[in-house]
């Protein structure tokens, strides 16, 4: 027959399972706060991660955007710097693409380049060197311009009626704006330059092709 279990040894076994429930209980209470802080931890790492994907997002959509508007800007600019050229402009062909080791921000490089086109954009004076061309504008004016009387004339007195009236009051107005005429080419002299027509240049226009009327009125036979 089995021997009774002693109430000391029953007394050591029940304290010995109290022990072990509340370890258990202990490393399962463990558990669970570990499990939540891991469980926190992911939720956490996972909200950084996607701010992260949105932040990426917006910058990449950003850097479309800038890359769009610099390839437009660049695209108008070198049309600009085409036209400016002229003819010779189409030489120039497509604009460059973007170089692989640039770095920095292209935006104020592309102001740099627009206030330069602005600058050269803005036309100048005539130098001193047209100066000899601007006097036989002024000469060859007047000199078509007394022509142009001289035949206007000639032909009232060839003729009757409202043309013999007529013609020499068109051949005074042709002599007094005999003076103005070689404006039209010294327009063409200074367009070619890409300059501006300013009262210095008109001045010597119109002042050779008086002196030269006033000597070829005063050189025509009466």
């Amino acid at each position: 027959m089995n021997e009774p279990v002693s109430s000391e040894t029953y007394a050591a076994q029940i304290r010995r399972l109290a022990e072990l429930t509340a370890r258990v209980a202990a490393q399962r209470a463990e558990a669970h706060t570990w499990y939540a802080q891991q469980c926190a931890a992911a939720d956490r790492a996972v909200t950084e991660a996607t701010e992260q994907v949105r932040r990426a997002e917006a910058a990449a959509a950003e850097a479309r955007d800038l890359v769009e508007r610099v390839d437009a800007e660049a695209a108008h600019l070198w049309g600009q710097l085409r036209a400016r050229i002229g003819a010779g402009g189409r030489r120039l062909g497509d604009p460059p693409g973007p170089a692989r080791d640039a770095t920095g921000d292209p935006v104020p490089l592309l102001h740099g380049v627009r206030e330069l086109l602005d600058r050269t954009r803005q036309p100048g004076e005539l130098p001193g060197s047209a100066n000899p061309l601007l006097v036989l504008c002024g000469i060859g004016g007047a000199v078509v311009a007394y022509a142009l009387g001289l035949a206007a004339r000639a032909l009232g007195h060839g003729s009757g009626g409202d043309l013999a009236v007529g013609m020499p009051v068109l051949a005074l107005v042709i002599t007094l704006l005999g003076p103005l005429v070689g404006l039209a080419p010294a327009r063409l002299i200074a367009d070619r330059r890409h300059a501006v027509l300013t009262p210095r240049p008109m001045l010597l226009v119109a002042g050779a092709g008086l002196v030269t009327m006033l000597l070829l009125l005063a050189l025509a036979p009466r």
